[in-house]
């Protein structure tokens, strides 16, 4: 079937270079957007003409009228094409217009121009007096033109996706407008916004498994970032007190509707702030963002409906643990025996270790109901080796983690400055204590840094897939990334 549909489109693509006509068009930039054409219409008002350009989603041959609907990014709207067009082809080639017309399929792209008024049925339509053909499609159109609903050809070809899904073309929009939303606030606060290497020698910032890639001329092994964390602090040592990036991570890891082995993160650090004024940035992000590019601070997420509303709720690590787990985090015995009862390996795991495995399997489900986001705040020491401690009780480290609708959706800290501190930290995890995942070369240049000072300062990451999935109401990371990464067809 498809072989014929392609053989027919072929014939006509021939037809068409016959007409004297390049079937893949030219230089085509005075069209107006769908969508200010339509809102820019009055009803009844004389001599409103436009120039549009898109691809045919609908197309019905009457004979000596041709009406079709043609879209772009903003819109689509309906055009009409007539045997009479009056249009005035080059010298010879008297019926082109109608004859092209003709040869047009469902997935063509072209530009039209000519006079706008009203059907019968009330539908804004351009009576074109003119076509152009941009581009022949060789290939039909997916299912039918009102959507692709096949998930895994949506995100195996996205093109596909966006070319008959406006949905999901208006979920990138909001992506693109989320992330200036973000970077317009952070330069309003003072904010400078910096790139940092992407292949580093040494990964760290993050507790994960890194992607491994080899440079053939300096014959050294490099990882992709797991995050620009301690290039971003070298930043603040180096005297630059605010910066940001927004920027791809990699992690050797799980796919599943929450992540993705390429992501996307923002990072900042101030110095002199803490961890409570990273909630406040959070806040004004995250909310800004909601009410700006998804038009409130109450939205829908699957069944609920979430209230963005600043201020919004902390609550402690430990009284979480107790509440849903029912155990002390300082009691390292009861927390591994609830461990064993949650089907969690706890042999030869740090006690850190075990207390968040436990946190994760019990209180983040629990936390998945509810409607507002919510700081969790003041975690183990043990497992946050970058952190500030507590001054009154070293067993707590000055970090949050952002929860919405159960999701992470940030990760904050006053971060650690001391370099003794920090050097003995690092060496605990060389020492294989605490997390498997988390840095196995200790990163002397990051530790010369501190050595020469880097201010007090709060850090905050966001990740940027998943606040536009909680303000886009979509269940799964790759329904807003463009091109998420698939298992191959041939497995």
């Amino acid at each position: 079937m498809l072989e014929k549909v392609q053989a027919d489109r072929l014939a006509k693509l021939e037809k068409i270079r016959q007409l004297g006509i390049d079937p893949y068009g030219g230089r085509y930039d005075s069209a107006q957007p769908i969508a200010g054409v339509l809102a820019d219409y009055h009803d009844g008002s004389e001599g409103q003409s436009a120039d549009i350009a898109g691809r045919l989603v609908l197309l019905r041959d009457m004979g000596k009228m041709m009406f079709c609907h043609l879209r772009d990014s903003t819109g689509q709207m309906q055009i009409c094409l007539r045997k009479d067009t009056p249009g005035k082809p080059p010298k010879g080639l008297e019926e082109t217009p109608w004859a092209l017309a003709k040869l047009l399929d469902l997935g063509d792209m072209v530009a039209v121009s000519g006079p706008l008024s009203k059907t019968r049925t009330g539908e804004v339509t351009v009576w074109a007096d003119r076509l152009t053909l941009l581009c022949k499609s060789l290939n039909p159109m997916p299912e039918k033109f009102h959507g692709l609903q096949d998930v895994e050809t949506r995100y195996r070809h996205r093109y596909l996706d966006l070319m008959t899904n406006p949905d999901s073309m208006a979920v990138f929009k909001k992506r693109v407008a989320i992330i200036e939303t973000f970077r317009s606030l952070l330069k309003k606060r003072g904010f400078v916004e910096v790139e940092t290497p992407i292949l580093q020698p040494i990964y760290g910032g993050g507790a994960a498994r890194p992607f491994t890639t080899h440079h053939n001329t300096l014959d050294a092994d490099l990882f992709l970032r797991i995050s620009p964390e301690l290039y971003l602090k070298r930043l603040l040592a180096g005297g630059m007190e605010k910066v940001f990036e927004i920027g791809r991570n990699f992690r050797n890891e799980g796919i599943d509707a929450r992540h993705n082995p390429e992501f996307t993160m923002m990072e900042l650090y101030q110095a002199g702030a803490d961890y409570e004024v990273m909630m406040e940035i959070s806040e004004e992000l995250i909310a800004t963002s909601a009410r700006e590019v998804s038009g409130g601070l109450k939205l829908p997420y699957g069944t609920m409906e979430l209230d963005f509303t600043p201020p919004w709720p902390r609550r402690k690590y430990a009284d979480l643990l107790k509440e849903h787990a029912g155990v002390e985090m300082g009691e390292p015995a009861a927390v591994r025996a609830k461990a064993r009862q949650l089907g969690i390996e706890e042999v030869n795991k740090d006690d850190a270790v075990v207390v968040n495995e436990v946190f994760e399997a019990a209180v983040e489900p629990a936390m998945a109901g509810a409607n507002t986001p919510v700081f969790v705040i003041d975690y183990p020491a043990d497992i946050c080796p970058l952190t500030r401690r507590k001054a009154d009780d070293a067993s707590i480290a000055l970090r949050f983690e952002l929860y919405i609708a159960g999701m992470e959706i940030a990760n904050a800290y006053t971060e650690l400055n001391d370099p003794a501190v920090q050097e003995a930290n690092f060496a605990k995890q060389l020492r294989g204590e605490g997390d498997a995942a988390a840095m196995r070369v200790m990163d002397e240049d990051f530790l010369t840094a501190l050595r020469h000072g880097m201010p007090p300062a709060g850090g905050l990451g966001i990740g940027i897939d998943r606040v536009v999935m909680l303000l886009t109401n979509s269940a799964s990371i790759r329904d807003v990334v463009l091109f998420p990464l698939l298992r191959s067809q041939a497995k």
